[in-house]
């Protein structure tokens, strides 16, 4: 008999699949959208950097002078000691928190609002950043790190910079037991085994010759033990249309 799929496994919701979150620091959010921040500034100081082992960006800890402290995610250049400010009068600058509207064209951001006052649920991977590409009269339009440019409400707050940890990837894990280690601290499932590596019983693109010929779509109301793939997938492969731009400059 062979093993159940790996979307199987997840679904019973066993501890293996469940992610370690009473070892993570902070459930990561922008401070409580309030009449200090809607009127005026808050202004805040950075006391020490935290390695959350829930994200691969660094946070920072900032202690405001009304006594709070947040932690946010740290962007590249900023150091211990250096001031956040939040709130519409705040000043153009690193780690500090705007409304859209109030923040220049070209200007690299992170940590996006998708609707005001909800702390932030966009562009949170590191080294990613978004742009703001222009400003209407009650919307602003944001490149998002996937080129795809999206109208948000002008008073949707980000913060401004590059979030660190861009060169994760730079340097190789080298050793099989190094990248083990990285992958069990947020509990993901590594090394991944193909599916036509597998057996016949224990995958359905497994089996011999990697099933030559097998298409990897499959409908929409496939039964859970033959629903991987491609999910009711409209089109594969690459678009025609640059397809025929490729034929056309070769």
């Amino acid at each position: 008999m062979g093993k159940l799929l790996i979307q199987q496994r997840r679904g019973k919701g066993s501890r293996a699949y469940k992610r370690p979150s009473h070892r993570f620091k902070t459930d990561l959010a922008l401070r409580k959208y309030d009449e200090i921040e809607k009127n005026s500034k808050l202004r805040g100081q950075v006391i020490e950097f935290v390695d959350d082992p829930a994200r691969d960006a660094i946070l920072m800890n900032v202690k405001f002078e009304n006594g709070e402290s947040c932690l946010f995610i740290a962007p590249e250049g900023i150091g211990i000691g250096d001031v956040v400010e939040l709130g519409t009068e705040a000043r153009i600058g690193i780690g500090n928190v705007l409304p859209l509207t109030k923040i220049p064209e070209g200007t690299p951001i992170y940590n996006l609002e998708t609707v005001t006052g909800d702390r932030g649920k966009l562009i949170h991977s590191a080294g990613t950043c978004g742009f703001i590409v222009s400003r209407e009269t009650n919307h602003v339009l944001v490149k998002l790190p996937s080129k795809h440019i999206k109208s948000f409400d002008a008073t949707c707050r980000a913060q401004i910079g590059v979030i660190s940890g861009g060169g994760k990837l730079e340097n190789p894990f080298l050793k099989a037991g190094t990248r083990f280690h990285a992958m069990k601290a947020k509990n993901k499932t590594w090394p991944n085994v193909r599916g036509v590596a597998m057996n016949a019983v224990s995958h359905p693109f497994g089996g011999k010759e990697h099933h030559r010929g097998r298409s990897s779509c499959v409908g929409r109301n496939t039964p859970p033990g033959r629903k991987v793939g491609h999910l009711a997938a409209r089109s594969t492969g690459r678009r025609k249309g640059k397809l025929s731009q490729v034929t056309n400059n070769g």
